[in-house]
Parts: structure tokens; C-alpha cells; sequence
């Protein structure tokens, strides 16, 4: 039986009910899931699928991530809710390039891990899965493994096998309709120029799983955690002088109260130059580099391969400013002479993220 599958904590129970229900039957499992958006999720996701199916000895395909197929698929679909007509031919996709798949591989069954997702339609799901099968000339096979205590023995066995768990459904449409709602940024889809992974981003908690399967081969024991934190995303900023973009660098938690501003540098103190509105700090490459312990050669270079966060907060925390202090720190080339504009588009906020600790 060919089993499609979504995501660890929705495949990791079903393949378990499988297991015991179909015990004549080989089940091969088949990630295909082209609509989740970034790609790094997508790439966390099959990370915990393929330990999921090591750790339950179940064979693993992994099927093409065609995302701009599926983007032209869904085309005028975008504002639709979850379980809607989007969701409808996202399960045609997939159900259908599951059902050639089981075919190819000399499969007779196919079925899906979406049938436990409490988030989905099983009637929605069944309609879909048994017309692409028929197409195909295999069964779909439609379990209830929801129903008698089935969602709440799902989550204790995704929590005591420390599953990755995914807070949305892996759509772009379906995360910016839930943050919208939720009254939050989306900030899965920030990602900065020079691939740098931010504070909470899925970069750094792909990172974070990866490392994490490592401690697992070596028989290390760890826990992971969470925290709260003070998160921050830049969204756009610029300086110009005379109408003319300067080359800068916004240091991480540089906010201000209006996105625009414009004014006159004051005075100088220590390599820091205070500007005239907004607590701006303005401070020269050179001075970087040698608060910092760098070497960049060029704004430019600093833009393209920024250092650590924690050696910037050390930056800042250089120029006086303290741990909750929000005042724009700006990296220069050098400082110019007369009034300068200048816009920042950025927000903080709490959050929360996942941290990896050996025990």
C-alpha cells in the first residue's frame, strides 16, 4: 500500500494504525506535498518524516517539489478558506500524482495521512482520493483513525517521539490568512538576502532538527525546549543623502515610531554620532569592525554577509545601548555632512522558539 504522507505528526500515527490494521500489507511512504511554503519548511518537514519512518521501519519516497506547478494550479483560488476550493484542488494534486506513483511501483492500495489531520475534510478527502484511484486503476483506502480517542493518542505519541510540530498548514495562502487572522506577522516568509537564519525563523529551527538527529546518532540524551523572546524583523529601510541611496546596514532591532524621518547628525561621542530625531545612532564601518573584532571591506559586503546576531547585539550593546533598548544603530561607509532621510520598516515582538539542550 502506497501512503501518502503529509507531515511526521499526522504520518507517524497513521503508519502505526496501518502497521497493526494491514499486517500483510508493505506500506511504502510517499512524501509529496508541493504546496508547503518556504522551502525550508518543506525541508523540516521531510526531515522529520524520514525519521519518523526510520524509527518505524517503513520505506520512504520522496516526490518532486513542482511548488510553481501548484502556485498556477491554485491560481484564483488564494483568498479561499481551508477546506475550501483551494484545498480541494491542492488533494487533486496529490492524490493524483500518488495514485500514478502507486501504480508505477506495482501498488494495488493507496491512501493518505490528511484522513487523521483534524484540520481537514474526511468526506472532502474520500471523494478526492477514490476518483484519482479509480483513474488509476488502485483501491483508496479511507480509515477513521480520528474518531474513539484517535486525535488525542496522536499528540501523546507525537510528543513522546518529539516530533516536529508544525503550527500551519504549509500553504502561503492558508499562513497568511491564520496570521492575519491571529493579529501576527507572518515571519515565515521573511528571509534576508544574505541567508543569514534570524531569530526564530525556520532556518534556525531546521538547523536546530538537523543537529538534533545528530545527538540522536550518537546516542546523545537532549531535551528540546521553548522560550519567549523579544523577536524582530526588518521589513525595508534606506538612508539617501541629496536624494541619492546610500549603502547602510540597519543593525537587528532597530525600530522607530514612523517608518520615515529626516534631520541632521548633532554631535559625536566615542565613534557614535547621534542624529536628531527618532534616538538614531549612526556609526562608520571602520568603528564596526573594530567594536566587533571584523573585517568587511565594503557596507556592501557587510549587507551580503552579515555576522552573527549575537555579535551584532554585542555591537550594539558597544555603542551604549542596553538589552531592551530599540534605537536604530546604522553602519555607514562614512558620515556625511548635512541632512539625511531616512526610512525603517521593522517590527518587534514576542515570540516563541525551540532551543536544543543536552541533557
Amino acid at each position: 500500500m502506497l501512503v501518502h504522507i503529509c507531515c511526521s505528526v499526522d504520518s507517524h500515527y497513521f503508519l502505526q494504525r496501518l502497521k497493526s490494521d494491514f499486517p500483510n500489507e508493505r506500506l511504502v511512504g510517499f512524501f509529496y506535498d508541493p504546496n508547503i511554503h518556504p522551502y525550508s519548511e518543506y525541508r523540516l518537514r521531510l526531515l522529520d518524516v524520514k525519521r519518523s519512518c526510520d524509527m518505524l521501519g517503513v520505506e520512504l519516497i520522496e516526490g518532486p517539489y513542482d511548488y510553481e506547478s501548484w502556485l498556477d494550479a491554485v491560481r484564483g483560488y488564494e483568498s479561499e478558506p481551508e477546506k475550501g476550493a483551494r484545498c480541494e484542488i491542492c488533494f487533486d494534486r496529490r492524490f493524483e500524482v500518488s495514485a500514478a506513483k502507486a501504480k508505477e511501483i506495482g501498488e494495488s492500495k493507496m491512501t493518505t495521512t490528511l484522513l487523521v489531520s483534524p484540520k481537514k475534510s474526511q468526506e472532502q478527502l474520500k471523494r478526492t482520493g477514490e476518483r484519482f484511484a479509480r483513474d488509476y486503476g488502485v483501491e483508496f483506502v479511507h480509515v477513521d483513525y480520528r474518531s474513539g480517542g484517535g486525535t488525542q493518542k496522536q499528540q501523546e505519541i507525537s510528543k513522546k517521539d518529539r516530533l516536529y510540530r508544525q503550527d500551519y498548514c504549509g500553504c502561503i495562502y492558508g499562513l497568511t490568512m491564520q496570521r492575519a487572522q491571529q493579529g501576527q506577522l507572518a515571519d515565515e516568509l521573511f528571509s534576508p538576502i544574505s541567508g543569514l537564519a534570524l531569530p526564530g525563523s525556520i532556518e534556525e529551527r531546521l538547523k536546530m532538527y538537523e543537529k538534533r538527529m545528530e545527538f540522536e546518532d550518537e546516542g546523545k540524551e537532549y531535551r528540546i525546549i521553548k522560550e519567549k523572546f523579544l523577536n524582530y524583523r526588518l521589513e525595508f529601510g534606506w538612508v539617501k543623502r541629496k536624494k541619492e541611496t546610500l549603502a547602510s546596514h540597519i543593525l537587528p532591532y532597530s525600530t522607530m515610531k514612523r517608518g520615515y524621518t529626516n534631520g541632521k547628525i548633532e554631535f559625536e561621542m566615542e565613534g557614535v554620532h547621534f542624529f536628531n530625531r527618532e534616538e538614531v545612532r549612526f556609526i562608520e564601518l571602520d568603528h564596526y569592525n573594530r567594536l566587533g573584532g571584523f573585517d568587511y571591506k565594503s557596507v556592501k559586503e557587510l549587507i551580503y554577509s552579515p555576522p552573527p546576531l549575537e555579535s551584532e547585539l554585542s555591537v550594539r550593546k558597544q555603542c551604549g545601548l542596553q538589552q531592551w533598548d530599540l534605537s536604530p544603530v546604522i553602519v555607514l561607509e562614512e558620515i556625511p555632512e548635512g541632512k539625511l532621510e531616512l526610512f525603517i520598516e521593522a517590527k518587534s515582538y514576542p515570540d516563541v522558539r525551540e532551543k536544543l539542550v543536552v541533557m
